[in-house]
């Protein structure tokens, strides 16, 4: 995606293997980025992008939410995290495990090895203490403060997401005033990977039809 995206826009990465909390990845990532931009997030990365426009309102443009949510994390599901990575603190890591590799693709895609390969590729790059430490990062609800989110907002899902659901991008997009979201037909969580062409098109749409200045707060 970035190779064409770069034809279009200036593109800056933020750093989020950095950072105990979302607050703290949120904080690095501001601390590197342009005084103005369109901010997009995937996945985790769209917890934190609601957290930037927390905190910087006034230097996001528009915001792009990528099969993310809202929804903090549960008693239990925090319990399960933290007994996962007590287990794996002593173990040599060997990357994401292939039931959550298939179940992060669309069911089509599941027996991709070259897709697989890629996404664990990633994992590995990251290292066991990235995994670790954003496994039993907590997500705290968000629901109660999107109605604070002033700028353009372009909510994507995926129909066939089995990580974030598209009840959970709709709750994004009624939350936010304005915001406009988009389904995409037979992908997966990793739409990035699964579907690029098609959300570089979405991306380059919105970009041609947002605003390029920060409106005033």
């Amino acid at each position: 995606m970035a190779e064409d995206l770069s034809r279009h826009a200036t593109l800056s990465f933020g750093d989020l293997s950095r950072g105990a909390t979302i607050t703290e990845m949120a904080t690095q990532v501001l601390a590197q980025a342009p005084a103005a931009f369109v901010l997009c997030g995937f996945s985790m990365g769209g917890y934190v992008a609601q957290e930037i426009v927390r905190l910087a309102p006034e230097r996001v443009i528009s915001l792009v939410l990528i099969n993310t949510s809202a929804t903090g994390t549960t008693p239990s599901e925090r319990n399960n995290r933290h007994e996962t990575a007590q287990l794996m603190a002593n173990r040599s890591f060997k990357g994401v495990t292939t039931g959550n590799l298939r179940r992060s693709v669309h069911v089509s895609r599941a027996q991709d090895q070259h897709l697989l390969d890629h996404i664990q590729r990633m994992a590995l790059d990251l290292g066991k203490d990235v995994f670790l430490r954003q496994l039993i990062m907590v997500r705290d609800d968000r629901h109660n403060g999107l109605e604070s989110i002033n700028c353009p907002t372009l909510v994507i899902a995926a129909r066939d997401d089995r990580m974030r659901s598209v009840n959970e991008s709709q709750a994004l997009a009624d939350g936010i005033s304005g915001a406009r979201l988009i389904i995409f037909e037979n992908c997966g969580h990793m739409t990035p990977l699964e579907q690029p062409d098609a959300l570089n098109n979405a991306l380059m749409d919105w970009l041609n039809a947002c605003p390029t200045t920060v409106s005033p707060l």
